[in-house]
């Protein structure tokens, strides 16, 4: 059974989110903007890569996490702004081109349980503004986040 994201907070132990995105790209920023707004504390800590995680390999390795959370913008097949926990098996086909790895491969670089918490997207257009559905769920995201404090 995936945990969602509650579950993972509750039992937080070293628990690593990655901001993945491009902020010049809409709602295809908002791995970037919500790890950047993750207040960070002994049990959760934050890494903004934007679209080069596998520049990060070898410092989110080094950093030992107990468990990764990816963010990220996902094409999920739902509405805008629906997020997801999900484990990277189920994302192992799914990338938008702004990265230059798949997700799904990240479990080949990392030791640790790693989910990717998808977020729908409404515009991945040029622009630096995230669409209105897709800054709701980052702000629940974030709240639900620094709600542990």
């Amino acid at each position: 059974m995936i945990p969602d994201l509650t579950d993972i907070l509750e039992e937080a132990n070293r628990l690593l989110f990655i901001g993945v995105g491009n902020v010049l790209k809409s709602d295809d920023g908002v791995g970037v903007i919500i790890s950047r707004h993750i207040v960070e504390r002994p049990e959760i800590s934050t890494l903004t890569v934007e679209v080069s995680i596998e520049n990060y390999i070898g410092k989110i390795n080094s950093m030992k996490p107990g468990e990764i959370v990816i963010i990220d913008c996902m094409e999920l097949g739902s509405e805008p702004g629906t997020f997801r926990l999900l484990t990277l098996d189920k994302v192992e086909d799914i990338t938008f081109n702004t990265h230059n790895i798949s997700l799904g491969r990240l479990g080949d670089f990392f030791n640790y349980p790693t989910y990717v918490l998808g977020i729908q997207p409404q515009n991945v257009a040029f622009g630096d503004e995230l669409s209105p559905p897709v800054l709701e769920a980052a702000n629940q995201i974030t709240r639900q986040i620094n709600q542990i404090i």
